[in-house]
């Protein structure tokens, strides 16, 4: 997907040390970065169950794009901050569009049931992408530094604003007959109900269906470790890899995230205890290698991802399986805002540097799994 085909994830961390930030510096942009999401997350998946899930994904790379050029246009603290609030919109608008896109296209065809299997390999080919991206990175960089790096980078966002906007822009099945958490006709821009019914529906759907509610949290919980991919660059570096040879060292985590991902569509019906204990496995691996600080330790940082990204398109599955009203997108960016809240404690204790309390949350988290995803007595997909 050209969306995650971008040179510059593979070096922003480093750019911003080479600027002169600090780790704390660093910290607090990724701070920033959770916290516009936080505000922005569910205003913006009502706007995309309003109006329209395409325009909100091309709005979503432009708004990238813009955060990326302020980076490389004027490098330092304040410019990067406010690219992390641009890039921060852009996200909170594509979020839950995306996956709400997706999953009423199959619904609108009869095929929902096919969903995990499609979300999985939408996901694998995401982390896949960032392969020939890391590559790019790797040659740009040692042609024109991180100038050339950016603006290829800016190039790709727009791209993918490019490619969304022939998107097929599918409204929700349930909305369009009436069926739902109460907006009827939501398939109609003219006559339907407007945006604060929209997202009405969603946080009424979030908050009172307990299926739906007890998946939120589990995917709010899980999601927030995505943010430690923000940090593998620096543990590479930190481990002794040199700063040109970093991109390529870290090949090996979107590769092997990318193969648990597509596991987890096709695990459909693995039980909660059993991705608690593949939870705490990846748990335990990405501890180990910590502890070794080695450079080989990004090959169990690897093992760790693909473990960790089969449990997390899993849950997020069963939440979208729970789902039964049309504000699709914004139920997902509920869940969305509590990622950006789980990131935001994440990002606090590196900050802080207590790894080990994030690795001890993680556990808990495993533990809670099996309770948070047990079966509902029939779920919406499958009757």
């Amino acid at each position: 997907m050209l969306a995650d085909t971008i040179p510059l994830y593979a070096f922003y961390a480093l750019l911003f040390a080479d600027a002169g930030l600090s780790d704390r510096q660093i910290s607090s942009l990724f701070l920033l970065w959770s916290m516009v999401g936080i505000v922005a997350e569910v205003p913006a998946g009502a706007l995309a169950d309003r109006f329209s899930r395409r325009a909100a994904l091309v709005a979503s790379g432009v708004l990238q794009a813009a955060g990326y050029v302020l980076w490389i246009a004027l490098p330092g603290y304040s410019a990067f901050a406010a690219g992390f609030v641009l890039w921060g919109l852009g996200g909170a608008l594509g979020s839950g569009a995306l996956e709400a896109l997706l999953y009423d296209g199959m619904a609108s065809l009869g095929a929902e049931s096919h969903y995990p299997r499609i979300y999985g390999r939408v996901t694998s080919m995401g982390l896949l992408s960032q392969i020939p991206a890391s590559v790019a990175a790797f040659v740009l960089f040692s042609a024109g530094g991180y100038d050339l790096v950016g603006w290829t980078s800016v190039v790709c966002c727009l791209a993918a604003a490019a490619v969304a906007s022939r998107l097929p822009d599918v409204r929700p099945v349930a909305a369009t007959v009436g069926h739902g958490a109460g907006v009827e006709g939501a398939g109609d821009d003219r006559t339907g109900p407007g945006y604060l019914a929209f997202l009405r529906s969603g946080l009424v759907e979030a908050a009172s269906h307990p299926g739906v509610r007890t998946a939120l949290v589990a995917v709010a919980l899980l999601g927030g470790l995505e943010g430690l991919e923000e940090y593998f660059p620096l543990l590479a570096h930190d481990w002794g890899v040199a700063t040109a040879w970093v991109p390529v060292a870290v090949l090996v985590i979107p590769l092997m995230g990318a193969g648990g991902a597509a596991l987890g569509g096709m695990a459909t019906e693995i039980r909660p205890g059993t991705l608690a204990v593949v939870l705490g496995a990846a748990v335990a691996l990405f501890g180990g290698v910590a502890l070794l600080s080695q450079p080989v330790g990004v090959v169990g940082i690897a093992l760790a991802y693909g473990l960790y990204q089969l449990v997390l398109v899993v849950t997020d599955t069963r939440l979208q399986q729970r789902i039964e009203g049309p504000a699709r997108a914004t139920v997902t960016s509920v869940a969305a805002v509590g990622m950006e809240f789980s990131a935001v404690g994440l990002y606090a204790a590196w900050a802080l540097e207590l790894p080990v309390l994030v690795a001890a949350v993680a556990l808990v988290m495993a533990a809670a799994l099996p309770r948070l995803l047990r079966p509902e007595q029939r779920l919406i997909g499958q009757s």
